[in-house]
């Protein structure tokens, strides 16, 4: 079941199957509605239609300015009639790499309805990513993360995490975990005031914290990250996200961690992990 949170944690996508991209379409059919007809949409819908769910009390976003790698200042006010994604990432998260393409495309299919963000939590040179976002073809603004960004868009504690802007500058959905490009694709169009395929609902935000749909998570807690370097960071960022808990969940030791705050044997191997890590220079 999806939740949605803009504090804490967000919403799950559904409709997404690792490794099965959605069909690609060239044109709406005859059941679409609402708003003017727009790009033709990239992505097929299932019969029926998508879901769509938004939070009831959307909080304005602040009229940050950010810079991006290329030296492009970027204000969220002047985004003010679009769509903005604002995609928290990091260049070894794994799922990230995987969503970017469709970011890519969408970026591309509709540069007057949406705007793109991605925002770095790389800790390693600014450089390093921006050479990393030209092997993969990004084609929309990269800022590197910042506590001013963090403040606007709290709870970011897995990637990829996303937050959608609607054009009156209000958050009104997060996900956690893989984008499904479907449900972007039609959140883009509903919000846009284009045809859609989709129904919408409202639901209050909840603060649970859990960690599905393939998120890797940025912050374990309990665990102090602070004292190793970005190299050791994403060393154990990446062994948590991968390394399986032995207590029998058949979750990651960083879902373990998360998901379950009972189980006494995810912490310690995290504290040997890190321990491990942090001596092995």
């Amino acid at each position: 079941m999806s939740t949605r949170h803009f504090a804490a944690l967000l919403v799950v996508p559904i409709l997404w199957a690792a490794g099965c991209g959605p069909s690609p379409v060239d044109a709406p059919g005859s059941d679409w509605t609402g708003g003017a007809p727009g790009p033709p949409p990239l992505f097929a819908t299932p019969d029926g239609g998508v879901t769509l769910r938004f939070v009831d009390t959307p909080a304005e976003v602040p009229d940050l300015t950010m810079e991006a790698l290329d030296g492009e200042t970027i204000s969220m006010a002047d985004q003010r009639g679009k769509v903005v994604l604002v995609n928290f990432w990091a260049t070894w998260c794994g799922p990230c790499r995987e969503e970017i393409p469709f970011l890519v495309r969408l970026a591309e299919r509709y540069p007057d309805h949406l705007t793109v963000i991605g925002v770095s939590e790389d800790h390693g040179s600014p450089d390093t990513v921006a050479a990393f976002a030209g092997q993969y073809g990004v084609n929309y603004p990269i800022v590197m993360s910042t506590p001013e960004i963090k403040r606007a868009f709290p709870g970011v504690f897995a990637l990829p995490t996303s937050f959608v802007v609607d054009p009156e500058g209000r958050m009104v959905e997060s996900h956690v975990g893989l984008i499904s490009p479907v449900i972007l694709e039609q959140e883009t169009r509903y919000l846009a005031s284009l045809t859609h395929d989709a129904t919408v609902e409202t639901a209050p935000s909840n603060d649970q914290i859990r960690l599905a749909n393939a998120a890797q998570a940025t912050e374990i807690p309990g665990v102090d990250l602070s004292v190793l370097t970005p190299e050791q960071r994403e060393e154990v960022l990446r062994r948590v996200n991968d390394e399986g808990c032995p207590c029998g969940c058949s979750l990651t030791l960083a879902q373990c961690r998360i998901n379950d705050s009972a189980c006494g044997i995810s912490p310690p191997l995290v504290d040997q992990l890190v321990a491990e890590v942090a001596g092995a220079e």
